[in-house]
């Protein structure tokens, strides 16, 4: 397919937002028949309040380990070269916070379970990046009734034939035909393996394209599904940071620094329209 991605700009989502309304309104004036409208998961967990604050989380035995241990020496000194990981990133994993680390990962082990707590990041789709404080977003668990909802809207409220996708961007590496991914819950012909779908596609370098995690209107296979994810994440950017590390660097604060008033100075693209053309 040949796309072409228009990233749509609008205030930072905070809790409680009608996002069913900002995305109509956003994106009804300019869509057409056959277009893909791309929209963030992250974005939708917290303006539905799906997060959790980290603060007021005590870690047990297991999360320390995993910050202190699993992080630090296995991530950082064993995993991370073997999957090719930045000198940048490796020093960071090296250098893991304990207190705030611990903290999260006892978190993940609650929403997500040891295996995918055994990720180095974005454990199960909990993710920390773009929030402030010690805030995390955890994953949607209905992905696929909000699509439809988002769908319904469009065609109810301006009659546009267009097919909506929520998608992360936590990676799915592909083979071939053949795509895994660490998340547990995508779309068919995607499969979930955990960690071991970051150790293979990171380390024999498979092709890595953001996750679709619903699909609706257009029937699409994964990989055409694939595609149209990774046009419109590339589109979109990282707002106020790749990292919470990145994140905090931006504004020169703390790990739990970051304010809800210095995200709202962020141009953020929740919504990219993608569109197919000759």
């Amino acid at each position: 397919m040949h796309l072409i991605a228009q990233p749509i700009k609008t205030k930072y989502w905070r809790p409680g937002e009608d996002f069913l309304k900002i995305i109509f309104n956003s994106v009804s004036g300019c869509c057409e028949d056959g277009d893909f409208v791309v929209i963030s998961e992250k974005a939708i967990s917290v303006a539905m309040g799906r997060i959790v604050d980290e603060s007021k989380t005590r870690p047990g035995l297991m999360a320390k380990a995993l910050a202190k241990v699993w992080m630090r020496l296995v991530w950082g000194r064993l995993l991370g070269p073997a999957c090719h990981m930045s000198s940048k990133t490796l020093s960071r994993l090296r250098r893991y916070p304990i207190r705030e680390g611990g903290a999260h990962k006892q978190i993940t082990l609650r929403f997500a379970g040891l295996r995918q707590s055994l990720l180095h990041y974005s454990e199960g789709g909990v993710d920390v990046t773009n929030l402030p404080y010690a805030l995390a977003a955890l994953p949607l668990s209905n992905a696929e009734d909000i699509a439809v909802k988002v769908l319904r809207g469009f065609k109810e409220g301006c009659g546009k034939d267009v097919t909506v996708m929520i998608t992360d961007t936590d990676k799915t590496y592909s083979l071939g035909r053949m795509h895994i991914t660490p998340r547990p819950l995508t779309i068919e012909g995607i499969k979930s393996q955990g960690l071991l779908a970051l150790l293979v596609g990171r380390m024999f370098r498979w092709r890595a394209r953001a996750t679709p995690l619903a699909v609706c209107g257009k029937s699409l296979d994964a990989e055409d599904a694939l595609v149209v994810a990774d046009v419109a994440d590339r589109a979109r950017g990282y707002g106020a940071g790749r990292t919470v590390w990145d994140m905090t660097k931006r504004f020169h604060v703390g790990l739990t620094g970051v304010t809800w008033e210095m995200l709202d100075q962020v141009e953020h693209y929740p919504i990219v329209l993608v569109r197919r053309v000759e």
